[in-house]
């Protein structure tokens, strides 16, 4: 029975000229024949770390860039039985900062010999909605920037399918998180305002099913509650430009139109509309009347306009963090859970108070 490699190899011009008369495609028989070595040589000449002479490997290339030949990646998977392909679940309604995280999550994946494959969901608790689709892609491994829960974590045990979570914190879950500390966030915030000055406060909360926004609120409750300090007054937002606008004025409205001492925003960009509601609607002078902060660091926080006293997330940290640990469980399965946390790094921008006024002096008349 007579090989390929038996075959007499035609000339790359004839080869060539014949598939492009057939209006096919480019495979790795063509590749063999040309360069008269096995379909199974010209396979290992495209895996990385694959045993091949250096005279195979010189003649398999030659012919495959003669013949323009771009690997299979499906048919490379069913060899492999790896797709090289993570997938990266996030909602869209979240944070303006995401685009800043899944460019990074892209950038430390692609660096690691994988693509990845974006699952977006309108609300965290969108999830189950998408995961028939991540189980078809037969993807390597998930990068999941939604909160889950135990039945969900369950099932990606069950499909032996790695799964890490980016930026929330799964309390009592065995799972692999990367996240930011978003409860110590809240408190950090809380303090600094309490510390120069605030007593009165207003939040401007996250979506309901949010985790983050959750733990932000809760971090900065709690610590005002611990400094004795009038417990703020919370209303819902939803992390657009528009709740950031109608939250201020709720927060004023419920407290009889009384201006607090500073609104914590659950994320930049409603900040960004409580500040300009504050300053262009209601004629409020920030930080000397209103101080405002918010959290995430997106780029317009820092325009001159704006200039926000906000919190930065270590997004490359955590993006480089979340991919290694994902290689790490797709190359070994297996072990004990991991967790990795960060902290945020303190903006402090222009609108907000942050020394604690001057004693007011007292001058006795002569």
């Amino acid at each position: 029975m007579r090989t390929i490699k038996d075959a007499p190899a035609p000339s790359l011009a004839e080869h060539k000229a014949a598939i492009q008369r057939a209006n096919r495609r480019v495979t790795s028989y063509d590749v063999a024949l040309v360069a008269g070595v096995s379909q199974s040589a010209v396979s290992r000449c495209f895996k990385p770390g694959a045993s091949v002479s250096k005279d195979t490997y010189a003649r398999v290339m030659k012919a495959a860039e003669g013949l323009e030949y771009i690997p299979n990646a499906a048919a490379r998977s069913l060899i492999t039985r790896r797709s090289n392909m993570v997938a990266v679940i996030i909602s869209n309604a979240a944070n303006l900062y995401y685009p800043e995280a899944l460019s990074e999550l892209s950038k430390q994946v692609t660096r690691r010999g994988k693509r990845v494959l974006l699952f977006t969901l309108q609300r965290e608790s969108d999830l189950d909605a998408v995961m028939n689709d991540v189980w078809q892609y037969q993807v390597d491994g998930v990068i999941a920037a939604a909160t889950l829960s135990d039945t969900q974590v369950a099932e990606f045990e069950r499909r032996r399918v790695p799964l890490v979570v980016f930026n929330r914190n799964l309390r009592g879950q065995s799972a692999n998180t990367v996240a930011c500390d978003q409860y110590a966030a809240g408190r950090a915030l809380a303090s600094r305002l309490a510390d120069a000055g605030h007593r009165t406060f207003g939040i401007i909360d996250g979506a309901q099913d949010n985790a983050v926004a959750s733990e932000r609120r809760r971090g900065a409750c709690e610590r005002l509650a611990e400094l004795g300090l009038p417990e703020p007054l919370v209303v819902r937002g939803n992390f657009d430009y528009a709740s950031g606008k109608l939250g201020l004025r709720e927060i004023i409205a419920r407290g009889n139109g009384r201006v607090p001492d500073a609104v914590i925003c659950g994320t930049d960009v409603m900040a960004i509309g409580c500040l300009d509601c504050a300053r262009h609607e209601l004629g409020l002078d920030v930080p000397s009347q209103l101080s405002v902060a918010g959290f995430d660091a997106v780029e317009a926080s820092n325009w001159l306009s704006y200039n926000l006293t906000t919190l930065r997330h270590p997004m490359q940290q955590m993006a480089a963090a979340a991919a290694e640990l994902l290689q790490n469980l797709i190359d070994s399965p297996g072990g004990a859970a991991e967790k990795r946390m960060f902290a945020p790094q303190f903006i402090e921008g222009a609108t907000a108070r942050l020394t604690a006024p001057a004693p007011a002096t007292v001058s006795l008349a002569a």
